[in-house]
């Protein structure tokens, strides 16, 4: 079973990524959730054969993985698709002074991944990880604005969940109950990009959904 993961620079994790230093395994999944993903499916199950493949970009969009989906997705040939994105969707509308962000855009642009994904690679299994933030940093600074934002993603996230089948992972919540324990820079440093201890909470979500959804061999 080929796991493949998909996102922005949270799914990324410092990867390397190019062809040439693709023999180094010790570096191909980066350090977060997909890592902790790998090792622990891996240690646990290893008679499933898993093959773990991270294709995360560090800044990308919706509309930037779309553009790489036949080399980046379709060309990988996955079993397991994982995405986790939106968050940067955001990001470029803060920077750009806008107060609002362009949801059906966002959706429809995902709507179209997760169409052709589907009727080419007839029988994969969708996992869609919510994009999330905690009030830290720049976050913090704007947080109304952001809290819409990252509202109305979310929304589209469920829908298209519902949508096409997948197995919705929530992040959200429990990143906001993990506030009452520790405060939010201790599992978000900078409201967008988890610590350590933040990508084990995303992997344990993770795990959680791939298990409870029989996807386990």
């Amino acid at each position: 079973m080929r796991i493949l993961f998909q996102g922005d620079s949270i799914t990324d994790g410092n990867r390397y990524q190019d062809e040439e230093r693709r023999w180094d395994l010790n570096h191909q999944m980066g350090h977060g959730y997909a890592f902790m993903v790998n090792g622990f499916l891996g240690a646990r199950y290893p008679e499933g054969r898993y093959e773990f493949v991270n294709r995360g970009v560090s800044g990308n969009t919706v509309e930037d993985l779309r553009a790489r989906l036949d080399r980046d997705i379709l060309d990988v040939k996955p079993d397991v698709l994982s995405i986790l994105i939106g968050v940067n969707d955001c990001l470029r509308a803060v920077r750009n002074n806008q107060t609002d962000i362009d949801a059906d855009r966002f959706g429809e642009t995902y709507r179209r991944i997760l169409g052709e994904t589907a009727a080419k690679l007839p029988g994969i299994r969708i996992l869609l990880c919510e994009p999330f933030i905690l009030p830290v940093g720049q976050v913090k600074e704007n947080y109304a604005v952001w809290k819409r934002m990252i509202g109305r993603i979310q929304g589209k996230v469920r829908e298209l969940s519902a949508e096409f089948h997948t197995i919705l992972v929530p992040l959200q919540k429990t990143f906001d109950e993990r506030c009452g324990v520790r405060e939010a820079a201790y599992w978000i440093w900078d409201g967008i990009h988890p610590a350590v201890c933040g990508h084990q909470v995303i992997a344990d979500k993770w795990i959680d959904a791939f298990l409870s959804h029989g996807l386990i061999r």
